[in-house]
């Protein structure tokens, strides 16, 4: 991989802007995920440790952002969303002008399953996360390889997995997951179990495989998954003050509203245009929130690409793991989804051609709040955002 740069344009073609990043200040190598270790998730799993948190000084740049909300939509190529013919206009033309497009941000994987961990984990795909974990099945491990991997297969991991969640409780600061029609929290099928949340239902258009957090015994078994992991109906009452709002929001819509169907269950059109129509709700909700206002920066990305048959590109040096020969079943990655930054902290209209992928999001995540780097939020070389994102104070 390339050594890290910026590019930030204007919407008007333009000239490049390149600088150097500001150094970071050391991450606090003391925030490690053990508190977790000791606490299970149903029968007792074959054991398989991650290995520390990589504590790194990045080259990223932090404005002071102190929320930072993450939307994951589902299964659409960049230039179907982001192009001239989208048929998501609030997405790809009001929210655009409002923030920072990054237009070549990837996917990491193929199914669905293994982007939404990555981002909370830096963990790669094993077979069974490929196939969208069709069985709720136990990690079952045989060691570890770098970065921070586990090696093995299986989809719930071992609490001695960690997650980002869990260095931020460590570190004294907030998060919750936020899952449209999810319901009880924590919902997730028993160990072992076949999944029953993979197709729709009426009333019910949850899926398992979209909550990143129920795959980490270290979350499920703990009381914050019940405490943190919530229905997005939680979401407005949170927003009402900054006190009330964490500092990391993941929030899925249901299948439906994430543009994962087509048509939906119950009647809706589908695809991009439920999903704009979701955003056209939920997004001024919270950037008109105090939090936001004060401190915050939205993230609105895709899981995936369409499909591995269509595209399985990758970015960011992203080659073979150690439990997948491919990532992206047919290729090395998740193919190129885009993603919109909007902050106080970044200027509308622009955009970046850095390349990003999801474990990009997680580092980025982890510069925010000075924690050690997870799996291959650590890899050498990697994208984390820098100036060409919060490029509020940059002049185009």
């Amino acid at each position: 991989m390339n050594p890290t740069t910026t590019e930030t344009t204007t919407a008007a073609p333009g000239p490049h802007r390149r600088g150097r990043r500001p150094a970071l200040r050391a991450s606090a190598a003391a925030i490690v995920l053990l508190a977790a270790a000791a606490i299970g998730c149903g029968p007792a799993q074959p054991a398989a440790t991650a290995s520390a948190p990589t504590a790194t000084s990045g080259q990223g740049y932090l404005p002071g952002a102190k929320h930072v909300f993450i939307i994951n939509l589902e299964n659409k190529g960049y230039d179907g969303t982001w192009g001239p013919a989208s048929t998501a206009p609030y997405l790809s033309q009001t929210l655009r002008g409002q923030g920072v497009l990054l237009n070549q941000y990837f996917g990491t994987a193929h199914n669905s399953q293994p982007n939404y961990v990555a981002q909370i984990s830096g963990q790669g795909p094993n077979p069974q996360m490929q196939a969208d974990c069709q069985t709720y099945s136990p990690f079952v491990g045989s060691g570890t390889a770098s970065p921070g991997q586990a090696v093995g297969d299986g989809c719930v991991f071992p609490a001695s997995v960690p997650t980002v969640a869990g260095q931020l409780t460590a570190a004294g600061k907030t998060w919750k997951g936020y899952m449209e029609d999810m319901g009880t929290p924590c919902r997730h099928p028993a160990l072992g179990a076949v999944d029953d949340t993979q197709k729709a239902k009426v009333g019910d258009q949850y899926a398992t495989r979209h909550n990143p957090f129920v795959y980490f015994a270290g979350i499920t078994g703990s009381p914050d998954c019940a405490k943190n992991d919530v229905n997005l109906s939680a979401l407005k009452a949170d927003l009402a003050s900054t006190a009330t709002t964490p500092n990391l929001s993941m929030i899925t819509p249901n299948l439906c509203h994430d543009g994962h169907d087509a048509p939906c269950v119950d009647g809706q059109p589908g695809g991009l245009a439920s999903a704009d129509e979701w955003l056209r709700q939920w997004v001024p909700a919270i950037t008109s929130s105090p939090a936001f206002k004060q401190d915050g920066v939205l993230v609105v990305t895709f899981d995936e690409s369409d499909g591995p048959q269509s595209d399985a590109a990758a970015c960011c040096g992203e080659t073979a793991g150690p439990n997948s020969p491919e990532p992206g079943i047919t290729g090395p990655g998740g193919g190129r989804v885009g993603a919109l930054v909007i902050s106080p902290f970044t200027k509308g209209g622009t955009w970046s051609t850095t390349p990003y992928n999801h474990y990009s999001l997680l580092a980025s995540i982890e510069d925010t709040f000075g924690l050690p780097y997870l799996g291959y939020a650590g890899a050498p070389g990697l994208n984390r955002f820098g100036l060409d994102v919060y490029n509020a104070g940059v002049q185009g």
